[in-house]
């Protein structure tokens, strides 16, 4: 007679069921490593941790900017020049040529290239992940592929409001780097001097700017990239009716002639950009000597790296003020004949 098969008790039986189903499981899958954290992009500009940047409202949008960014590169002179009487200290620039009040930045060893003013080293850039990259005026139309890489503001200026944004741009340069107190004593300094300024030339009769480049010439207006002279000084134009572009109008001597300015304001582009210059040798003819600013010696050769390369920044919005104060303190002596 066989004998029957041994049988566990069903509240044994179930414990037993559910040991052998979980080291089935065990054993089928292994034990599971933490899942990895998502890596961003490659052409994605990572954020600062929550809680430690800042939502920056500038030319072209808003991006969060770390707290006291250190790893700075900045891509527009203008920008340079107000973080440079910030005494905010940059570790990369664009280009190769700086003028003026930005010389020391010519050192490469201190100061590394990341590209043009109009093309950056992107990769270069990617490698180094800078914490802020500045555009504005000539690297404004990068701005859009530098921020997939790196959080980037944008200081562009708008001609018919240009003293309102260079004071704005450097507000916010202020705001970013911790010198709120610096830039309003720059600032106040600037509007009690514009205002002095005002005083003096509404009285002294209209001017006219050309811009000068491989022997042809332009002329700006109120409102134009050069308008501040009128729109910001106060001095009268003389050919209000000038439109504002960014290249001027087309104009030649006869022009001049016709327009007949008090006051000639010339920016010798090749000057400007370290190809010479001939603004003098153009303007030197018969057409030009008939003018009430010929004959009155007030043709004025604006500073040419600080009026066309640099203009924007407050630094240099303040020289180029600091020039007209004065001629118009000091009137030039008619050329010698």
């Amino acid at each position: 007679m066989s004998t029957p098969p041994r049988r566990f008790p069903p509240l044994l039986a179930a414990l037993i069921g559910v040991v052998v189903i979980a080291l089935a499981v065990f054993f089928w899958w292994g034990p599971r490593a933490p899942a990895p954290e998502p890596v961003p992009s490659e052409g994605a500009a990572p954020a600062p941790a929550p809680g430690a940047g800042r939502t920056i409202a500038h030319a072209q949008g808003s991006t969060v900017v770390a707290e006291h960014p250190k790893q700075v590169v900045v891509f527009d002179l203008a920008a340079l020049d107000t973080l440079d009487v910030l005494g905010v200290d940059v570790q990369g620039v664009a280009g190769e040529y700086f003028p003026g009040q930005l010389a020391k930045y010519a050192d490469a060893k201190k100061y590394p290239r990341y590209g043009t003013l109009f093309e950056p080293d992107y990769e270069a850039l990617h490698a180094a992940r800078p914490d802020l990259v500045i555009t504005g005026g000539r690297s404004s139309a990068r701005y859009t592929k530098l921020a997939a890489i790196v959080p980037t503001i944008d200081q562009t200026t708008d001609d018919a409001h240009f003293l309102d944004t260079v004071v704005g741009n450097t507000q916010r340069l202020a705001a970013v780097f911790g010198k709120e107190e610096q830039a309003r004593a720059l600032v106040e300094s600037l509007h009690q001097s514009i205002t002095t300024l005002k005083g003096t030339t509404a009285s002294r009769g209209k001017g006219l700017i050309v811009l000068t480049s491989g022997g042809r010439m332009s002329a700006y207006g109120p409102g134009s990239r050069f308008g501040v002279l009128h729109d910001t000084f106060g001095i009268p134009p003389a050919a209000p009716s000038l439109k504002a572009s960014l290249h001027g109008e087309a104009v030649g001597s006869e022009f001049i002639l016709e327009t007949n300015p008090d006051w000639l304001f010339v920016i010798d582009r090749d000057a400007a950009i370290g190809e010479g210059g001939g603004a003098q040798r153009l303007l030197d003819n018969e057409l030009v000597h008939q003018t009430t600013a010929w004959k009155q010696g007030q043709v004025v050769y604006l500073e040419p790296a600080n009026t066309y390369l640099i203009g924007g920044g407050i630094q240099s919005l303040r020289r180029l003020m600091e020039q007209i104060s004065d001629v118009y303190a000091k009137p030039r002596q008619p050329p010698a004949p």
